[in-house]
């Protein structure tokens, strides 16, 4: 993990801050923008740092037609044509700026991933605090530097990447203006196999690119989420849906408003449980070094006795010398009366 700092909303995320924890609504609003006010005060209720919105029509997508290159054929949106799927999934234009005036309200940040210009323009005009790089766009350079022109901060996932795309997005990033880049490790599958998340994709991010690095997590369940933070993620983006039941285009890998909660705390648990690698003792195992084994009289002694094997044993508790001087007391006499349960110390041997 790198020493780098990036800011959104005055929440400093990187080295020796908490996870931040992203609530991607995505499609999950199921054209309700009710629904999606709902979803917003849920994630903050859960304890999101963040949620998230893709910002696209279908129309800044792609063409309306039915020429085969266009229809999904496998997958979880196998069968559809891609101009249907994003005129069910899209978040209306219009719909931004109450949006983002009741995340306002509540106190969460909102921000959200643009899919072409006119989409970076509208956020630009609520004065979005960041931007998200959605994988599928990554290699759409024009578009990176468009958003880094804003000088805004950029998190942009990975996924489908090979490394000189990274790089290619990467440095035309930060040409463009960009000087608070997250990258995250993602895998482009909807959900993402278990076996296939290569969480360990976290840290070369990091040590390859000099950013700060974390996850945009599609496998099922928060595991996955948890386990990149303690290896070094600092930023976890989750779709979020109120109800997996209400069939919605992300509702099967997305988590809801309990595991959200969950994910929120065990995230932070497993940042705290890291801690700092050395060997400290830490405090909270000072009261247990009285159960350490140590050397203890286990006969009665006279003054000037000598100490034989049967007159001491390694026992707990952990008062007396350490079990590394046994063999050194045996044949050494005694300066004082002793009796049996008695720790043993220097000053009760005789030079």
């Amino acid at each position: 993990m790198n020493g780098k700092i990036t800011e959104i909303n005055n929440r400093k995320i990187g080295k020796n801050q908490p996870p931040y924890i992203i609530a991607e609504v995505s499609a999950n609003h199921n054209g309700d923008i009710n629904r999606a006010f709902e979803l917003i005060k849920s994630a903050h209720e859960a304890g999101a740092d963040a949620v998230k919105l893709q910002t696209y029509t279908a129309d800044t997508m792609t063409i309306d037609c039915d020429n085969e290159e266009f229809m999904i054929r496998d997958g979880l949106w196998d069968g559809y044509k891609l101009y249907d799927l994003y005129k069910w999934a899209e978040t209306p234009f219009e719909w931004h700026r109450s949006i983002f005036d009741y995340a306002a309200e509540l106190g969460i940040t909102v921000f959200s991933t643009p899919f072409d210009e006119t989409a970076v323009d509208l956020l630009e005009s609520l004065n979005t605090p960041a931007y998200k790089i959605a994988s599928f766009e990554a290699t759409d350079l024009p578009l990176i530097k468009y958003v880094a022109s804003t000088g805004k901060p950029i998190i942009m996932s990975t996924g489908l990447c090979t490394e000189d795309e990274v790089e290619e997005a990467v440095v035309t990033a930060r040409d463009a203006g960009c000087t608070d880049l997250i990258l995250l490790h993602c895998i482009s599958s909807y959900p993402a196999p278990m076996d296939q998340a290569n969480l360990a994709q976290i840290q070369t991010l990091a040590k390859r690119f000099n950013t700060i690095s974390g996850l945009s997590d599609h496998t099922l369940g928060t595991t996955a989420s948890v386990a990149a933070v303690a290896l070094g993620a600092r930023v976890i983006e989750k779709h979020f849906t109120l109800s997996r039941s209400d069939k919605g285009p992300d509702s099967i890998f997305s988590i809801e408003p309990n595991e959200l909660k969950h994910l929120c705390q065990d995230a932070c648990n497993a940042w705290s449980a890291v801690g700092k690698p050395g060997f400290n003792r830490q405090t909270s195992e000072e009261s247990n070094l009285r159960f350490r084994r140590s050397i203890y009289f286990v006969r009665d002694l006279k003054a000037g006795a000598p100490i034989t094997e049967s007159d001491i044993r390694r026992i707990r508790p952990g008062f007396g010398l350490a079990p590394k001087y046994f063999e050194k007391l045996i044949g050494k006499r005694v300066a004082a009366d002793v009796k049996a349960g008695t720790a043993t110390s220097w000053e009760l041997i005789c030079e």
